[in-house]
């Protein structure tokens, strides 16, 4: 399960002034762009905008409740790899019977093994 980070933001209250953009709509939305695209970039996510009560103090014992606007954020916390484990290197494992040794060991029963080799016969040249 992936574990996230948050950030919030204050939502614009109303759009900055921008070069070629006319209505307010437009301008809201070249402001909200603004916002979003730097935290996009650094792989915030946008989840939602949120409408917050705060309390705030009006006067000396005065108290009042306005409403914030709040644009909601989030990516994946970087999770630290686990470290690989060890790798075991096994031993090698000896020949049962050292090269030197099986060399001159020959089997009894194998009578193939005991008795020399075929000779192998040279091809007579035809003298001319």
């Amino acid at each position: 399960m992936a574990e996230y980070e948050y950030k919030v933001v204050p939502a614009p209250r109303r759009g900055d002034k921008v070069r070629g953009v006319k209505t307010t709509e437009a301008r809201f939305a070249a402001t909200l762009e603004a916002i979003m695209n730097p935290l996009g970039a650094d792989g915030w996510e946008y989840i939602r905008a949120d409408t917050l009560p705060c309390e705030e103090r009006v006067g000396l014992t005065g108290k009042t409740t306005t409403f914030q606007n709040m644009l909601v954020f989030r990516r994946a916390k970087a999770v630290a790899e686990p470290a690989p484990a060890p790798m075991m290197i096994a031993p090698p494992v000896p020949d049962p019977i050292p090269p030197q040794a099986a060399a001159s060991v020959a089997p009894m029963d194998d009578p193939t093994l005991s008795a020399p080799p075929p000779s192998i016969a040279e091809p007579k040249v035809a003298a001319e």
